[in-house]
């Protein structure tokens, strides 16, 4: 017996199977993504000017990002790479850059942006890679990005950013050296705790027990010099026995 579905009789058309219907989802899916991130890329090329035409091959007529200059995706589609440093780029930073949420590395640096660094880049959890560093940037750095746990790189040298560092979060990670040549960034001021006096006992036991380790370890020493010295000498001997060649 043959059976026939409800889809073909009326439609002509075979009904859809459940694997069809899933590849057609991812389809749509990658689609999605790749217009929203083109969009995206479409919305930061028009934020900024760009005398050396690195911007040429976005065009919002090719809606795969993948396919531009600057960027590289992964085999998802997604955009997780930009690399626009040393291009004489000015403008400002747009928002939209946060809808990048699966952004590994953005290098902007040694352009000229202006601007402030947005509160979106606190969006790109993913982020590894964020350097801005020798452009115009001013304002304060925004505390969002203390929350992007991938984050391990990260430079926002000369700049003329402002206001406090922060403390917490990432930015546990990195020194002054990514902060460096912003004259009106304050510093943050790291508190050390009085130790308790459980803590101060154990810190003078461990200095106590550092001392006996020392002075027995000298000790050792020095007993032990007069043997390696006669080895030494002994050695020497052997050798001025076996290569000592008379003139």
């Amino acid at each position: 017996m043959i059976t026939v579905s409800y889809d073909e009789v009326v439609t002509g058309e075979p009904e859809p199977t459940l694997a069809s219907l899933v590849i057609y989802h991812d389809i749509v899916n990658v689609d999605y993504i790749k217009h929203g991130e083109s969009d995206t890329l479409i919305a930061l090329k028009s934020n900024l000017n760009d005398p050396n035409s690195v911007f040429q091959s976005w065009n919002a007529t090719n809606v795969n990002p993948c396919e531009w200059f600057h960027v590289t995706c992964n085999d998802d589609k997604s955009v997780i790479l930009m690399e626009l440093s040393s291009n004489n780029i000015t403008g400002k930073i747009p928002e939209e850059l946060g809808n990048l949420t699966n952004l590994v590395s953005l290098d902007l640096y040694l352009n000229h942006l202006s601007g402030t660094i947005l509160n979106t880049l606190g969006n790109l959890h993913k982020l590894c890679f964020l350097r801005l560093n020798n452009n115009s940037l001013t304002g304060v750095i925004p505390i969002s990005l203390s929350n992007v746990a991938t984050l391990q790189v990260l430079d926002l040298s000369n700049n003329n950013l402002e206001g406090d560092i922060p403390v917490n979060g990432s930015f546990l990670l990195f020194t002054s050296s990514s902060y460096q040549n912003n004259p009106r960034l304050k510093q943050p001021k790291i508190i050390h705790a009085p130790l308790s006096p459980a803590s101060s006992a154990s810190s003078g036991n461990s200095n106590t027990g550092a001392i006996a380790g020392g002075v027995a370890a000298g000790a050792a020493l020095l007993f032990a010099a007069p043997a390696i010295a006669l080895v030494y000498w002994q050695k020497r001997k052997q050798w001025g026995h076996f290569f000592d060649v008379p003139g």
